[in-house]
């Protein structure tokens, strides 16, 4: 059960961060060099769900993706399958969760570099894609990694939002905080213990790596 549910987790957390990782960027970008009415509304749509209890931000999530939710509803006309009770269910729910964190922690790492320099890069005739490549987000690169680490913990940590959309399958959609919840109400307190122990290695890992790499950036700037 152990492993079953570390393999899960490990790939319903790596698929979610890859998704975090190419839309939180995109969202940090958007907000911190766009001008355009609404970008504080957009703001706080992507931080909603780190203020919201997880069942909540899950009910959402089944009203949107559900067999009769409003895309869900159209992707099952289409074709006959549904997004809950899957390990797909599982890394929307984990990208939702973990993408405030994301787009936050790159939003001011792209805001801390000197605009002087992506100017320059202008003048040279470089284009905005290319400048953000080259210039902007190389400078950024330790808050952007940051927000990786810190997504993935919390993808790896998500819970709440995955029980209601996922629901709580062994060997399908159970991820390691669900296996502790299982384990706990079974009354098996070693493989409770285990979980959470390995659940709190990787949440201290990601701390430190955050720290390092906040402090490493600030001393670049």
């Amino acid at each position: 059960m152990i492993w079953s549910a570390f393999k899960i987790s490990l790939l319903a957390t790596t698929l979610a961060t890859s998704v975090v990782v190419v839309i939180g960027t995109a969202c940090a970008f958007i907000l911190a060099k766009g001008k355009f009415r609404g970008r504080e509304a957009l703001d706080a749509l992507i931080t909603l769900p780190l203020v919201l209890p997880p069942t909540v931000t899950g009910y959402y999530l089944i009203v949107l993706f559900g067999r009769r939710g409003l895309i869900g509803s159209y992707l099952y006309e289409l074709t006959g399958w549904t997004v809950t009770f899957t390990l797909w269910a599982a890394v929307i729910a984990a990208s939702v969760m973990a993408l405030p964190l994301m787009v936050k922690s790159a939003r001011a790492a792209i805001e801390s570099v000197n605009p002087q320099y992506e100017l320059a890069s202008y003048t040279l005739g470089k284009g905005k894609a290319e400048t953000f490549f080259r210039i902007t987000l190389p400078l950024a690169r330790r808050g952007v990694l940051a927000g990786v680490v810190l997504s993935f913990a919390r993808a790896l940590g998500e819970f709440g939002a995955t029980l209601m959309l996922a629901g709580n399958i062994p060997g399908k959609t159970q991820t390691m905080p669900l296996a502790i919840y299982e384990a706990v109400v079974a009354g098996d307190n070693r493989q409770a213990q285990m979980l959470a122990l390995i659940l709190t290695a990787v949440s201290l890992t990601a701390i430190y790596l955050t720290n390092k790499l906040a402090s490493s950036q600030a001393h670049s700037v």
